[in-house]
């Protein structure tokens, strides 16, 4: 065993986790270079507190207090009002001050895909990656307001090296590589109940991403934020991997959180039903928050208007913007969000050295959420979004939220750009659109730049690809 590595042992021991050295004479050199470097990255005193958090039952964020609703921007707004802000966003691209920041630490697991999850193919005719539909997005986005949008990409440690090789192979889909920065979201051990490490293999500890909350401490530590305001960038469109519905930047959106002075903002969405697993918005002590609906109670999930409308009926796509200096001020001496534990099951090495199934939910892992740090922003702004228009997640191999139904909903906005153009879009007599359609972002980025583009007509019967 080299210095350092009996140094490491000693420190682990002394902290009580000793234990993932167990194995230590069963690892190949190699093995035991990648545990010592995977232990050099665990913060102890970190582990110590949250340990002694678990211990005492208090481990994890959980909403209390009252909530009231929050007032929002509604999709009906005055027309006025919206021509208003989108001509602030607009100005902002023309002037090069928006970027956007994709988080895709995932891997396509649930999908049955043995790849980062956007790498997973998602268009319905050309197959084309959620990768590189975000990347032609912004890449559109930069010709359409004369000048680069700077896409910042949050990987994680299972799939950086393959993501940045993804881009490289794929020439980063027409993107400047300067334009294209990559930055790694920090991991986290996973604890027992009483606060012990766990070993997934003879030679590894279980870790996990640190939750999307991760972001802006991650965007600090890379660098990534001192590169906006090199930049000149002073607002972050925020969004996740897995929607391809989602604006990876849009106008209308940055325009009204600039004008409003706003330091983080989001967008919303009406609840399918009071239920529904998004957070929820609402207003405490003042500030809009989101509510993790897991923290809601039956009362407040179910709480209505005498107009029969859900108070708490919004719910959040994961879609924000934030001020740099914001996100600059919150990384300032340390993240300040808290975090949020959950309860999972998990495979782990027994004493023996075999890798068992748990019975139950047999360890916590940690993790923070992006929206949390709308508890520290002195102004914010919801803007409400139509569901069939921006978000359709892929989250499962089959059912909802898997690529069928984002597939289908991706079909569905395309023909409604088309009906709007003035075409006939083939439907059956449920209404369903009967064609495969698929509009690529380089040929149009909305309903109003594909009607100007063709002013009329009939598409192909069964099949039209745009691009």
């Amino acid at each position: 065993m080299s210095v350092d590595a009996a140094g490491l042992r000693r420190r682990f021991e002394e902290a009580g986790q000793g234990h993932v050295f167990r194995f230590w004479n069963d690892l190949s050199p190699e093995q035991q270079d990648c545990l010592c470097r995977q232990l050099q990255t665990i913060d102890l005193d970190w582990v110590k507190r949250a340990g002694e958090d678990l211990r005492a039952g208090k481990a994890g964020f959980r909403f209390s207090g009252e909530l009231e609703a929050a007032e929002y921007i509604p999709m009906t707004d005055a027309p006025a009002n919206k021509a208003k802000a989108r001509a602030a966003g607009e100005d902002l691209l023309r002037r090069g001050k928006v970027a956007a920041l994709v988080v895709a630490g995932g891997q396509g697991t649930r999908l049955g895909f043995d790849a980062p999850k956007g790498c997973f193919p998602i268009c319905p005719i050309s197959q084309n990656s959620l990768f590189q539909l975000h990347a032609e997005s912004v890449l559109a986005t930069g010709r359409r307001y004369g000048r680069p949008v700077p896409l910042y990409i949050m990987t994680s440690g299972a799939t950086d090296a393959l993501t940045q090789d993804y881009f490289v192979r794929n020439q980063f889909f027409g993107l400047d590589r300067d334009d294209v920065r990559f930055f790694v979201q920090p991991m986290l051990p996973a604890l027992t109940a009483d606060g012990r490490l766990v070993l997934e293999d003879r030679g590894l500890v279980l870790m996990s991403p640190n939750g999307h909350g991760g972001t802006l401490g991650a965007l600090r530590d890379s660098g990534m934020l001192d590169d906006m305001e090199r930049r000149g960038v002073e607002e972050i469109s925020y969004f996740q991997v897995d929607n391809p519905l989602v604006r990876q930047v849009d106008p209308l959106f940055v325009g009204y959180h600039r004008l409003a002075g706003a330091q983080m903002s989001s967008k919303a969405i009406p609840k399918r039903d009071p239920e529904e697993k998004l957070g929820a918005f609402g207003r405490q002590d003042g500030r809009i928050i989101i509510v993790e609906y897991s923290d809601l109670t039956k009362e407040q999930m179910y709480r209505r208007r005498p107009d029969g409308s859900l108070v708490f009926g919004l719910g959040s796509p994961a879609m924000h913007v934030i001020n740099v200096a914001f996100a600059k001020r919150m990384t300032r001496g340390g993240l300040a969000l808290p975090f949020h534990v959950a309860e999972k099951a998990q495979p782990v090495v027994d004493d023996s050295g075999e890798i068992v199934q748990p019975q139950g939910k047999n360890i916590r892992k940690f993790e923070m959420f992006i929206f949390d740090a709308l508890r520290f922003a002195d102004a914010s702004i919801i803007m409400e979004v139509r569901r069939e228009d921006e978000f359709s997640p892929v989250k499962n191999a089959s059912g909802e939220d898997s690529p069928a139904t984002a597939r289908r909903d991706m079909i569905a906005r395309w023909a409604a750009w088309l009906d709007a153009a003035g075409f006939a879009v083939p439907r059956g007599s449920d209404g369903q659109v009967s064609a495969e359609i698929e509009i690529s972002p380089l040929f149009a980025l909305d309903a109003e730049e594909l009607r100007a583009k063709m002013p009329g007509g009939r598409p192909a019967e069964g099949r039209l690809y745009l691009a």
